[in-house]
């Protein structure tokens, strides 16, 4: 669904650009709320996973295609705000390197396919958690549905967009009934990609899930006759080693869908193209502004063998991406563990020396105890 130059006139698209700009400043402060030492190293990954399985066009209907959005994706597994930064990154990518989605419309990109799918999936999301039974398949399944009404709902935004600032005279109605009609399609296979990697992602390291978390009752110790919380216990080193396993394991498979699976992806135009050819809109398409990109259109200048050519630019992808997105995520972690340490400091940011005193001897470093001494 990435929107090339000319589908929009100028005063709409920089008008997108403003509330994309607006939404991705809210993110990176709310991100760093978000962020911890559990998903500071998986969101840069979520970037890159994601632009990987955006190379895999699935077949739908009717000559047409579909990829993952990605924003239900990454919002369950990183947060909302996280969320839309990953999605951000990838389009961003994708708009400088790869002449993919136009850079004039990047703000509308970011706006339909990064901010609306992240909140309308989070949103989804979060209501049918409460209501299902608490549990790793209640997780699975909101996932499933929540990804599912995303992408319809970033159709609809899109022709919503188009009915302000299209830049050609359609049937509105025709297009908002084709653009939402085929991304219902598409929605179902968003839904199983992203409902099968959350599960995966859960069946190894549950906590790692940011919309799972909370979903586990706290241990109970009974003390003096009553039933307490049990402490929280320290991460024990082999969570460590797992998350480096889940993490190397997540970047071997982006590597090995851009790089390989990915010659093997429907060579059908995808929702967007195929509704802008059939209705018209994109009569006044102009030229992306990297169309001479080494990198452009997903396949590498000068290599001839188009397996290779494009094997070899998903890998290039995956890599920038990753790299990308980890110096955004990490950047914003160290940010939010600094005024953490100010805070805790009284007078830090007047400059004085004060120091924080001293936890009480046999107190745990501060952390409470439960009531009798011992369970």
């Amino acid at each position: 669904m990435h929107v090339p130059d000319g589908f929009i006139d100028a005063p709409v698209s920089a008008a997108a650009g403003l509330v994309a700009a607006g939404a991705v400043a809210v993110s990176l402060k709310g991100a760093r709320r978000e962020l911890d030492e559990r998903t500071a190293p998986l969101a840069g990954l979520v970037a890159a996973f994601i632009f990987a399985v955006q190379m895999l066009n699935f077949p739908v209907a009717a000559g047409t295609s579909g990829h993952l959005l990605g924003g239900a994706l990454a919002a369950i597994l990183v947060g909302p705000f996280t969320g839309v930064l990953c999605v951000s990154v990838v389009l961003l990518m994708q708009g400088v390197l790869f002449a993919d989605g136009g850079l004039t419309a990047l703000g509308v990109n970011i706006s339909d396919m990064a901010v609306v799918t992240t909140v309308v999936a989070y949103v989804v999301f979060r209501g049918l958690v409460k209501l299902l039974p608490r549990g790793r398949r209640s997780v699975t399944v909101a996932s499933f549905a929540a990804a599912l009404l995303s992408v319809p709902a970033a159709a609809f935004a899109f022709t919503l967009i188009y009915a302000v600032g299209g830049t050609t005279d359609v049937s509105l109605t025709k297009v908002a009934t084709a653009m939402v009609g085929v991304h219902v399609l598409i929605g179902i296979g968003e839904a199983a990609i992203t409902a099968l990697t959350v599960g995966a992602v859960i069946a190894v390291r549950p906590d790692l899930v940011y919309g799972a978390r909370g979903l586990t009752r706290p241990l109970k110790l009974r003390v003096g006759g009553e039933l307490v919380d049990a402490p929280a216990a320290a991460p024990a080193a082999p969570a460590a080693r797992s998350t480096r396993t889940l993490w190397i394991a997540g970047i071997v498979t982006s590597l090995v869908l851009a790089g390989f699976v990915s010659f093997y992806a429907s060579a059908n135009p995808d929702g967007l193209e195929k509704v802008a050819r059939d209705k018209g809109i994109d009569k006044k398409a102009e030229e992306h502004a990297t169309a001479d990109s080494p990198l452009a259109d997903y396949g590498v200048k000068d290599i001839t063998d188009a397996r290779l050519s494009g094997g070899l630019a998903g890998v290039i992808g995956v890599g920038v991406t990753v790299i990308a997105g980890s110096a955004v995520f990490w950047t914003l972690r160290r940010r939010r563990s600094g005024d953490a340490s100010a805070a805790a400091v009284p007078g830090a940011d007047e400059g004085t020396d004060a120091v924080p005193e001293a936890a009480p001897a046999g107190d745990g470093g501060g952390r409470s105890r439960a009531p009798g001494g011992e369970a």
